[in-house]
């Protein structure tokens, strides 16, 4: 090693891998012992709940109004540089102002 590369070793410490211990093999025991430990994760409901309320009556103008923007900046009929955010923020506004208190709900 150069002068300037052991100066600099010298301040950070040197690590070496170490041997890889060997695990215990896994018996049936084992298996059925971790997958009772470990609970089923529920089913996220927000996904559901929030297409639900972009369905309502005082959401569904808005995402079509989202969709139909989509629909034109795709097909390259959009002015340079649209991207429909203020119409996703219009549409994510109503849907998630409905769909919170039902999430939270199903939290309990």
């Amino acid at each position: 090693m150069s002068g300037i590369g052991s100066f600099i070793a010298s301040f950070f410490p040197t690590t070496h891998a170490d041997a890889e211990e060997e695990k215990p093999a896994d018996t049936p025991e084992t298996e059925q012992a971790e997958a009772e430990a470990e609970p089923e994760e529920p089913e996220d409901a927000h996904p559901a709940i929030r297409a639900e309320c972009e369905s309502r009556p005082d959401c569904a103008p808005l995402k079509h109004h989202f969709e139909k923007c989509q629909e034109k900046v795709q097909a390259g009929e959009g002015f340079k540089g649209e991207e429909c955010v203020e119409e996703m923020f219009h549409m994510m506004h109503c849907s998630e102002a409905c769909a919170a208190p039902k999430v939270f709900a199903k939290l309990r």
